[in-house]
């Protein structure tokens, strides 16, 4: 079997890794692997040769955490076009004269469900599209891009073969089932048209790359408990993606703006996943952007912050005074769901479980890594509790509970510490909204730190979401800060319904796509038109910052609108001194 085969079956776990891999017949093992610039190590072994999940917890980082796409909602009526978002975000002001900023020369490369190629949104005045290609992983009988294992590229030249035939999806098949990310290029990179009242995307000169990424495999849809047919997209593919956008950059010599729309509730919430590490590292480079959807997680209850006392200690209170009980509804038919508890350093936690009927997990503290699993007499539910003293990259501890077939009703989880109290501060989160198959919401949730990952991602320009219309923050926007207190998001871009070709849409990836759009009309002014050709994405953002616009009865930065609103025009007046 090669290594292809190995990437696709679903008898093969897939791990990502930071340290060298001995393949074949120098480790014993049925694997083989792929690299990620030098940074980390896509590795495919056979499920027979190494223990199920979590059995060893010390192996967080290395199981793929799973994205979903973040919701775009609205009505399926065109009607006429509305520019109000993009006036708003200071776009439309900047494709005019002087400046004339159309994204041209820029690459816009979006990671995510596909695209449309037939949409007259991506193509030019003569008819021929705008792509220039689709990197299409769940298509495996074409040839995959150079450097690359599996699914199948099409070229700009086969997709003006395909859009001239009767048939288009006989010469390229690929489709975007979903239409997320077919209405976020709308919003980005729409070209104008006349005929269709006016309708333009934010930089509708832009160059577009399509990367659709694969679903998940099987066994990650069991482990997570996922609903049938939702999509899920596995950390390790959209790193891959994310390396094909990262190339463009050296393959044609312009900058690339990347944008994604997926996002999910596991991991720190501070940037520590190996896919915000690598976005990290991308974004850091010169004429490079990574733009990121800030999730619509702040109104779903699904974040708890806790604090303990601090200077009290359990161990010499003969009770569990110094306690917090979370309590977590759930609703009926619930297949089940992972949920995260990450506390601060230095401090130890312990939880203990109450069903819904009334039967305990006793608290034990798990020391170093280690996973318990729980039956109850009375109810079929099953708890596996994982324990990660010290998650290692950063540093704190992380307790899992998988819960499944949980008992309807209200679970409490009773957080405590081990010995004194120094920090006292823990958060839990409860996977995204679309992962769960029925409710599940904590009963006292807190509406911060509800931006998803990767948004968090600190050299990422990761967007909220708001209302042009009054000004007004949207409600299933996530918020920040980070967990660890850094500056998330940027800022707030326009989300609620914002025109595109099939009705008005609503959420934060649409937010992200006018942000994207904004972005790939500065690095035309700057790296196309070489006002400032070497300018790199921390530059970027820290312009995009200074010139977003701000509210005199706010402080800046804060949770909702990091450090203000999106305005490209006015990033231009802080350039030219007004």
């Amino acid at each position: 079997m090669d290594c292809k085969e190995r990437i696709l079956s679903n008898d093969y776990r897939d791990l990502i890794v930071d340290y060298s891999v001995r393949v074949g017949n120098e480790s014993g093992q049925d694997l083989c692997y792929t690299e990620i610039d030098n940074l980390f190590r896509l590795v495919y072994v056979n499920k027979m040769n190494v223990p199920p999940i979590m059995d060893t917890p010390g192996e967080y980082q290395m199981i793929p955490k799973l994205f979903g796409l973040m919701p775009i909602s609205g009505g399926s009526s065109g009607g006429q076009f509305d520019p109000a978002a993009l006036t708003a975000s200071g776009i439309t002001q900047v494709q005019r004269q002087p400046l004339n900023l159309t994204g041209r020369g820029v690459i816009l490369a979006c990671i995510g469900s596909g695209i449309d190629y037939r949409s007259e949104a991506f193509r030019d005045e003569e008819g021929n599209t705008r792509i220039m290609s689709i990197w299409d992983q769940t298509i495996q009988d074409g040839n995959p891009p150079a450097g690359f294992l599996f699914g199948t590229e099409y070229t700009g030249e086969e997709i003006n073969r395909a859009l001239q035939a009767e048939n288009p999806y006989s010469i390229v098949p690929s489709r975007d089932e979903a239409g997320h990310g077919t209405t976020m290029m709308e919003v980005a990179v729409g070209s104008r048209l006349v005929g269709r009242g006016g309708f333009t995307g934010a930089a509708p000169e832009a160059d577009i790359v399509v990367i659709k990424v694969k679903q998940c495999k099987q066994y990650l849809r069991d482990y997570y408990m996922l609903p049938e047919n939702v999509p899920a997209y596995a950390e390790q593919d959209i790193m891959l993606a994310v390396e094909y956008a990262d190339s463009l950059y050296e393959k044609y010599d312009r900058p690339v703006v990347i944008l994604m729309g997926l996002g999910t509730n596991r991991g720190s919430h501070s940037g520590t996943s190996p896919l915000a590490l690598y976005l990290n590292s991308v974004a850091i480079k010169r004429s490079r952007a990574v733009v990121v959807a800030g999730g619509d997680e702040g109104n779903s209850a699904h974040h708890f912050q806790g604090m303990l006392k601090r200077g009290t200690d359990s161990a010499y209170l003969g009770t569990m005074e110094n306690y917090r009980d979370v309590e977590v509804r759930v609703g009926a038919n619930n297949r089940g769901f992972l949920m995260e508890l990450w506390g601060s350093t230095p401090d130890i936690y312990n939880v203990t479980i109450r069903t819904p009927g009334g039967e305990s997990v006793p608290m034990q503290q798990l020391g170093i890594g280690k996973s318990i699993t729980y039956n109850f007499i009375y109810e079929r539910s099953e708890v596996t509790v994982s324990s990660i003293l010290v998650e290692p990259i950063s540093g704190d501890e992380l307790i899992i509970f998988r819960v499944e077939n949980p008992t309807e009703g209200i679970w409490n989880f009773r957080v405590s510490a081990s010995g004194m109290v120094h920090n006292g501060v823990f958060h839990m989160w409860l996977p995204i909204t679309q992962f769960l198959t029925s409710e599940a919401y904590f009963l006292e949730p807190d509406p911060y730190t509800t931006l998803t990952e990767p948004a968090m991602a600190i050299n990422t320009i990761g967007v909220s979401t708001y209302n042009d219309q009054n000004n007004s923050f949207y409600i299933e926007s996530g918020r920040g800060f980070s967990r660890t207190g850094q500056i998330r998001p940027d800022f707030a871009a326009p989300g609620v319904n914002i025109s595109a070709l099939n009705g008005r849409k609503t959420g934060s990836s649409i937010a992200a796509a006018i942000t994207a759009g904004g972005i790939a009309q500065f690095l035309q002014w700057s790296a196309v038109e070489r006002n400032n050709q070497y300018l790199e994405s921390k530059e970027v953002k820290n312009f995009f910052i200074r010139g977003a616009s701000r509210s005199p009865d706010l402080v800046y930065p804060n949770k909702e609108w990091g450090y203000g609103r999106l305005n490209v025009a006015g990033t231009f007046d802080v350039l030219a001194g007004l």
